[in-house]
Formats: C-alpha cells, structure tokens, sequence
C-alpha cells in the first residue's frame, strides 16, 4: 500500500474488457501482524471464511499472494499453495521484487510447487504478478513518503521475462504474467516498458489515500473511477485487474478521509458492487497482516464467517447474487438489526411471514 498524490482529473467510469472468467477474492501475506509465519492451517481458514461470508456477493474464493517463499524459509514454496488445493481456491501469484536483484528463491519454490504438484496446481493459478507497488517505491512520491526500497521499470522488465523464460517448460507456461503498482506508476510514461512486457496490469487503488482531493467516503467513488481510467488509458489493451483496494475500518484519518465501519460498508457498496462480476478484484482485506499499517481493513473479526457489515450488494448494481444467506441461528444472533434490515433476503422472510399470518 502507498500513498500517491493525484492532481485535478476528469470523472470517468472505467468499463472492463471482458474475460472468459472473473475472480473474486482477498490479498494475503506470508505472515501474522507479529511476523510469525502463517502455516497451511492458518491459510486453509482463511480461505474457507472468505468463501463462506455470510451475504457476499458471489464466492470470494481467489487469493492474491505477494511471494512464492513460506515465512522464514530461503526458498520453499508457501504453504499456502497446499491450503489452495485442499480448498480449490485459485492464486493470483506474486513474485517479490523489492530490494534484490534477483528473484532466482521465488523462482526456485515455485517451481518446487510445480513438481510437487504438476497440473492441479496450474489449474489453480490465475497468474504471476512480478512485483507489487515497486515503480511507485521509487517514484518521487514514494521516496517522499518513505514507501521503502523498489525498483526500476528496467529491473522489473528483467524479472516478468525471467519468470516467463523459467516457467516456458512447466505446467504454468502460457499464463499471464503481469506486475502490480499504483495508478501513479502506470499513468507515468518512464514505465511504459512494463506495460508492453505485462500480459496485464494489476493495480492498487485507495481514494482513501488522496489527501488531496477532499477525499471523503462521498467522493470516494468519483475518485476511484477517475483513476481506474488513467490505468486503463495507460494499459492500452492490456487487461486492467484490481489488485488492492478497500476502506479501513478503523484507524487515523487520512486528509478528509475518516475510517469507520459504516464508511468501508459504503465503500464497499459504491465501488466493490460496481466491480464484482465484471472484474478481477482481490479486495484489502480479510484479514489484516502488515504491521505497518495504522489503518485496519479487515472486514471480519477472527475470521467469522459473519462480517463487519453487511456485504449484500443493492439491487440493480450488477453484482453477482447474494451467496451464504443461511446463517446459523448462533451466527444470527451476532448480526445487528441494521444489517438484516438492509438485506433483501431478509425483507423477503417478513414479507411471507406477515402474509401468512
């Protein structure tokens, strides 16, 4: 995550370009808040919660990951690949760019993974993102913000056609390999390279972060579509997946922007309803898992299947249907009134019962 800055743009609402398939689904680290390693267990829940949200709409069942390597190993492959396959959820990859100049140990455990577990594993895979947020690291807002150590356009050209020229012969040879940055890295010409070198474009996108542009909930929108255009311009015709996005639950106030409960559930209505079912999203976050971040995303608590808010999209947004609207009366008995009351399902339940009475 970072925090670009953004100068005056036109209101566009960016149109996706079709894909044979749609993903749905959460980011998620190698790694607790208190940098323990996460093992195959910690990951196996995490994927059947989110798949398993009660009023999501649609099965959030993809997970973007940032690395190949398991936490505090050099080179194995993550144990998340074996909660993936026990779960059958899908893998948008990551390759760690970020201070190396090689990423010959990401390489080594995924290709680890590949004999391992040949075709069931590729079947999995969405893609390979080599690197996220690395152009922006190095950008001047970046630097001005402490971002961390990235990379060069150069560097990461390197890195999308090393791991193309090391999968040629493997089960995963032929899926998209891509990078992940801001909408700031890609709407700069100096890293046009990558976009001709990506097979599509992953990128993260916080109007919560635009101090800039009076960057309340209310504006959050016309924020977001404005600059979900400039990456699409910038892509041309490359694929546009959204790799990162969100509202925090909690946490300061980012220039106009306020953290609450209520405002991630706005965001969620207005920008995620919009892009479910239409484009590749990997929301941020299930679970929260960077210690840096003062801002708090998660949007369950302990990974109950019951969360934050209500996730029901509004009726005639586009958003696939409501899925998991069963709950148990244990897990009912946790969710505020507001929540059900704003459910269609809900209003459906007291509608037939006031009939039959």
């Amino acid at each position: 995550m970072r925090f670009p800055h953004l100068a005056g743009l036109s209101i566009f609402l960016a149109t996706a370009t079709a894909q044979e398939k749609i993903y749905q689904g959460f980011n998620s680290g190698n790694t607790f808040t208190d940098q323990t390693a996460k093992k195959q267990a910690d990951f196996e829940k995490e994927f059947k919660t989110a798949s398993a949200l009660s009023f999501s709409p649609g099965s959030f069942n993809s997970v973007r990951l940032y690395t190949n390597i398991q936490a505090k190993t050099t080179a194995d492959p993550i144990s998340a690949f074996d909660a993936a396959l026990a779960t059958n959820t899908s893998l948008l990859l990551g390759i760690w760019c970020s201070g190396t100049d090689t990423i010959t140990n990401e390489l080594t455990a995924l290709q680890a993974a590949i004999t391992k577990h040949g075709q069931r594993f590729a079947d999995l895979v969405v893609g390979i993102s080599v690197g996220s947020e690395d152009l922006y690291r190095v950008s001047e807002s970046g630097i001005a913000n402490a971002a961390g150590i990235g990379a060069g356009p150069n560097t990461i050209v390197r890195f999308i056609n090393q791991t193309r020229s090391a999968l040629a012969s493997t089960a995963l040879s032929g899926k998209p390999v891509g990078h992940v940055d801001s909408w700031s890295a890609w709407a700069n010409e100096s890293n046009s390279a990558v976009v001709d070198a990506a097979d599509f474009v992953g990128t993260d996108l916080y109007p919560y972060y635009e101090k800039d542009l009076t960057n309340t909930i209310d504006n959050a929108k016309t924020i977001f579509d404005t600059l979900l255009k400039n990456v699409t311009d910038s892509a041309g015709n490359k694929s546009v997946w959204i790799t990162e996005t969100g509202w925090p639950v909690s946490g300061p106030n980012f220039g106009s922007a306020v953290p609450s409960v209520d405002n991630a559930r706005a965001y969620w209505e207005r920008i995620g309803c919009q892009l479910f079912g239409r484009m590749n999203v990997w929301w941020y976050n299930l679970r929260d898992s960077n210690p840096a971040n003062k801002e708090k995303f998660a949007i369950t608590t302990d990974l109950s299947t019951t969360p934050q808010f209500n996730l029901t999209c509004p009726a005639g947004s586009g958003a696939p249907v409501s899925i998991n609207t069963v709950a148990t009366k244990s897990a009912a008995s946790g969710i505020k009134a507001s929540f059900l009351m704003d459910s269609w399902v809900y209003a459906i339940v007291v509608y037939g019962f006031l009939a039959f009475v």
